[in-house]
């Protein structure tokens, strides 16, 4: 696979091109030529205004729904999306079906996407079926190719087995993520707990649902001595204990949704199911908390927070709606439309590419003549419509459906391969 990116800004914090005008040559799959002017004749170009380009973004936990679920998402149709999307490396949540919970479920991820553009890094499940009882064979998978662990989009509630789960992947410097929510105060709400609750006259999800758990597992990890990644912070609360903690020199990180810097809890008024999400859209407060913990570090990464489910799920009553939309396609661009003012280019680079494989201690993907190609090639500028025929995700449950949006990515490269130029 051989292209010329023309004329080209350069995001590479660390590199030597960082915030460079220049064009980068790729042959067979490694960067042959960074420079200016560069005329490889027979070669295809890609090239446009504002042509920004950097590492391969990496989402840390997407629903894959393969196995079992495939009618909402399978192997090839997510890495369409998450390519798309401008992502080149997707960590697979374990909630499937069978869920990813031993050394089999691991390598049927591995073995079924190796011929991918994009690189998949399944997440093994911490508990077995995700049911929160008993703890996994957390080595095996770890072994068998496991990136980290969690129990995806169910919170661990068991203090017991969170406390074994961070002992037990210290034999390996492994991480655990959980995603915080305490289900005897939060389980049954359907939006944040506030005025638009009251107003709708829906059960709310209080903050002190996050932020109890929050305290927990920093508690537990703290007597552990371990690792933490706590996953799509929502509350002001919680962002501020993270803060804390990591001024204590505990080994946490912590990623938000693109959606919840995005929205706030206004976007449910009109009782549109398409914002119906985990974890909630808060209040403005909390919005503009997880905006600060962006800007000062505390928050390490945003993920896309894709969770694809078919319409029947979707298309009720608000209060019997599923919860989640799929986000990978258009992370970027509600980056850009919605909180461009202040998530600049540079800043979603380190959040999307570098942090994540910081987090999971894989390599980041360098910029210089001679390394393996790992791009993504996107504008700031180009203005699109999210249309349903364009979608590559089997599922259509996102709130962008129709919009015009601001903000998109022309390519990825990695593994010699590339999206259609």
């Amino acid at each position: 696979m051989d292209v010329l990116i023309k004329s080209a800004h350069i995001i590479d914090p660390g590199g030597p091109h960082h915030e460079q005008g220049r064009d980068i040559l790729v042959r067979d799959g490694k960067i042959d030529a960074i420079g200016k002017a560069i005329d490889a004749k027979g070669v295809p170009r890609l090239e446009g205004e504002r042509l920004n380009v950097s590492a391969g973004w990496m989402d840390m936990g997407v629903q894959t729904g393969d196995p079992g679920f495939e009618h909402r998402e399978n192997l090839t149709s997510v890495g369409a999306a998450a390519a798309a999307g401008g992502f080149t490396a997707i960590a697979c949540q374990p909630n499937t079906n069978p869920v990813l919970h031993a050394k089999s479920e691991v390598l049927y991820i591995l073995q079924h996407t190796r011929s991918q553009l994009v690189n998949f890094f399944p997440l093994g499940a911490i508990s077995s079926g995700c049911a929160g009882k008993e703890i996994t064979e957390m080595i095996d998978m770890h072994t068998a190719g496991a990136l980290a662990f969690s129990d995806g989009n169910q919170p661990l509630q068991h203090d017991g087995l969170m406390l074994r789960a961070l002992q037990y992947v210290k034999a390996f410097d492994g991480l655990v993520i959980n995603q915080p929510l305490d289900l005897e105060i939060g389980g049954g709400g359907q939006v944040h707990e506030g005025e638009a609750s009251t107003a709708l006259g829906l059960r709310g999800i209080p903050a002190i649902a996050e932020e109890l758990m929050v305290q927990r597992d920093l508690r537990l990890l703290e007597y552990a001595d371990s690792r933490l990644h706590l996953a799509n912070l929502s509350t002001a609360g919680a962002v501020q204990m993270v803060r804390e903690a990591k001024q204590k020199g505990l080994r946490v990180t912590a990623s938000v949704s693109v959606m919840n810097l995005a929205f706030d809890d206004a976007a449910v008024n009109t009782f549109d199911a398409a914002y119906k999400l985990m974890p909630p859209l808060r209040g403005r407060e909390d919005l503009e908390a997880l905006k600060q913990g962006v800007l000062d570090g505390t928050i390490d990464a945003i993920s896309a927070n894709h969770v694809p489910l078919e319409e029947e799920l979707k298309k009720k009553e608000f209060s019997y709606a599923e919860f989640g939309a799929t986000g990978l396609e258009v992370f970027y661009a509600v980056c850009r439309t919605y909180v461009g003012d202040w998530l600049t280019d540079d800043l979603i680079v380190r959040l999307a590419a570098a942090n994540p494989r910081k987090i999971f201690g894989l390599p980041l993907p360098v910029i210089e003549e001679g390394q393996p190609a790992e791009l993504t090639v996107f504008s700031p500028a180009q203005q699109w419509v999210y249309s349903r025929d364009k979608v590559l995700s089997r599922s259509f449950n996102s709130p962008f459906l129709g919009k015009e949006l601001i903000g998109k990515p022309l390519a990825v490269i990695n593994n010699a391969r590339s999206t259609k130029l």
